[in-house]
């Protein structure tokens, strides 16, 4: 798959062994986690690839503290019990995001994603 990301910051994280042992504080485990997640990502033929695995804990998130995440999925850094996730969207060829987004329907094509944050979603 085609990966977008929202800033160079978050770019820099999921690419970067020193950027994302930084955002983690330090722990190289999460760090090594994060960039194999993304590997995994960009080695995908489509998002289906990723949903199939029940490792990746693909899942979408439900509107939160106003911010309004329709179309908007996570899938866990490293594990259930582990707070950090890696905040994703669908998007089409024209790199839009898909209006109303059927991951259901849209999920064996989908070859392009933007990631918008790894952060402690639920934290």
């Amino acid at each position: 798959m085609e990966l977008e990301y929202a800033s160079d910051k978050v770019k820099a994280q999921c690419t970067s062994v020193k950027a994302a042992k930084k955002l983690f504080g330090g722990d190289m485990v999460l760090a090594t986690c994060l960039l194999a997640r993304v590997n995994a990502l960009e080695n995908a033929d489509t998002i289906k690839d990723i949903i199939v695995q029940p490792t990746f804990h693909f899942h979408n998130l439900a509107n939160k503290q106003g911010r309004n995440l329709d179309g908007y999925f996570a899938i866990d850094v490293k594990s259930r019990r582990e707070q950090w996730r890696i905040i994703l969207q669908p998007l089409d060829e024209s790199k839009n995001p898909f209006t109303p987004c059927d991951i259901d329907q849209i999920s064996s094509y989908v070859r392009i994603i933007e990631i918008t944050e790894v952060s402690k979603h639920y934290g």
